[in-house]
């Protein structure tokens, strides 16, 4: 009799399973490797469609290239590109934008070398648990990103020459089911000061100041940011506090103890470039303390996103009460319901390209 119960509930078990796949999957950080899937797996590539070995794009001058148009509902699982180019800081002047079903305006936007946290415009090998750039200029995302209706990815080259070949496998998966209810959408947004604007202040109260790495309206969560850094001046660039705003707080809901604390190094990082699952600066120094000193750095709040309900800002001070004139650039990672706020435009090309920017006399 208990053996007749048992399989009366592994049946039933089976069945809710089998009618909730868009949730099963969903609502854990991977599938679960012990349970029957039940998505249609796909990838859209850039293999060669006549059977050879021309695997790529060459993108002209001007031109986008759409690498994903798909419907939903379904959840992108993983983004790798690789990309060869002669021009330089191409990384910079080359666009990844992301759309979500039928939006005009994009949900992530950002030079591609940034949204895969190489803000320098060079290649550095590192990597995390959602991000990574392998030792062959190997660009790799695995963001869950969900969407009801529609995706698109599309690739812009911004530069004077041509991308003579962009590589790239994306893959994803679609449901019979629709998406649970209230499902959130991946976000990123660039930001770049060259350089902050210094203020000569002893104390911060409000963050007025600050170099700020994102704003939304709407509801969501804020899971993290990849910053780099071109110091302008002798010394040391970290003595920021990172500040966030929660749904329109006038003072920081959340403030920290300095910048290389946000990153969770500590002691100026010690000049030694390290990178871990939700943390790490790929790229930590370069010439400690002097003009021109290059930085890199990330954090993501896998374990604890910060949510907010109404509105989020997310900053962090550049120097002691914003009293240093560096370079920063960074691209922030959240999800939130549609619709959502326009990001801001991105700076014109010239302006994005990495360079030192000396303090008056």
């Amino acid at each position: 009799m208990g053996g007749t119960r048992w399989r009366w509930i592994a049946v039933l078990a089976a069945l809710v399973a089998c009618a909730l796949p868009a949730a099963a999957q969903l609502n854990g950080w991977q599938p679960d490797l012990t349970v029957q899937q039940q998505y249609a797996p796909h990838r859209s590539s850039s293999y060669d469609r006549t059977g050879g070995n021309h695997d790529f794009l060459t993108v002209a001058p001007g031109a986008t290239a759409t690498v994903l148009d798909a419907e939903g509902p379904g959840e992108i699982s993983h983004l790798w590109f690789t990309l060869s180019d002669s021009e330089p800081y191409f990384l910079k002047r080359v666009v990844l934008r992301l759309y979500w079903d039928g939006e005009t305006a994009p949900s992530v936007e950002a030079p591609i070398g940034d949204f895969f946290g190489l803000g320098l415009g060079e290649y550095t090998a590192w990597h995390s648990a959602v991000l990574s750039v392998g030792n062959e200029r190997a660009l790799n995302c695995f963001f869950p990103m969900p969407f009801a209706h529609h995706a698109r990815i599309t690739i812009t080259n911004q530069g004077q020459q041509p991308i003579r070949s962009l590589y790239y496998n994306i893959d994803y998966r679609t449901y019979a089911h629709p998406l649970p209810p209230g499902t959130l959408y991946f976000h990123a947004e660039y930001r770049q000061a060259q350089p902050n604007h210094a203020v000569q202040a002893t104390t911060n109260l409000d963050g007025a100041d600050n170099y700020v790495w994102m704003t939304a309206t709407g509801h969501g969560q804020f899971v993290g940011v990849t910053m780099s850094v071109l110091e302008n001046q002798d010394g040391w660039w970290g003595e920021g506090d990172d500040m966030f705003f929660i749904d329109g707080a006038p003072q920081p809901s959340i403030q920290g103890t300095g910048s290389e604390d946000y990153f969770l190094g500590a002691w100026d990082f010690g000049d030694q470039p390290f990178s871990y699952a939700t943390y790490g600066a790929p790229v930590a120094g370069q010439g400690h303390e002097l003009q021109g000193s290059r930085w890199s750095l990330y954090r993501f709040h896998l374990d604890q996103p910060i949510p907010f309900t109404k509105s989020f800002k997310a900053t962090i001070e550049h120097g002691t009460a914003n009293n240093r004139a560096d370079n920063f650039s960074s691209v922030a990672y959240w999800y939130q319901a549609l619709p959502h706020a326009p990001l801001p435009p991105l700076p014109p090309v010239e302006d994005r390209l990495p360079r030192v920017v000396p303090a008056a006399p």
